[in-house]
């Protein structure tokens, strides 16, 4: 993303010129401290979500980062092998919906929740 810093007070304030098209694999691995090999790799398992630009190289969300930091907690804290994470990652997001779900019912419910 193109960013203009502001001037004065010496506070930084951001402004987006343009729609970002995407973080490089460089600027992920980068920004997560991994090595751009590992990165691949992890797109390979189908663990971290990528896309392609024109020219054909990965191209990653805003949340690459932070995504990858979560799979190296899985893996260093509950010693789990990729497989197992991709496994954990799936019902962590399912677990995230289901509890979304239920939020969205209860505020949208006349009846009190039953806690």
């Amino acid at each position: 993303m193109n960013h203009r810093p502001a001037q004065g007070a010496g506070i930084a304030v951001r402004y987006a010129l343009v729609a970002s098209p995407g973080l490089s694999l460089d600027a992920v691995a980068r920004r997560s401290g991994l090595h751009p090999d590992l990165v691949r790799r992890f797109v390979a398992l189908g663990l971290l979500d990528a896309g392609r630009d024109g020219a054909g190289r990965l191209v990653f969300g805003p949340t690459a980062p932070a995504d990858l930091a979560r799979i190296q907690r899985l893996r260093s804290g509950l010693c789990l092998n990729y497989a197992s994470i991709g496994l954990v990652l799936d019902l962590l997001d399912r677990i995230s919906l289901l509890e979304s779900a239920l939020r969205d019912r209860d505020t949208r419910s006349d009846t009190p929740p039953w806690t």
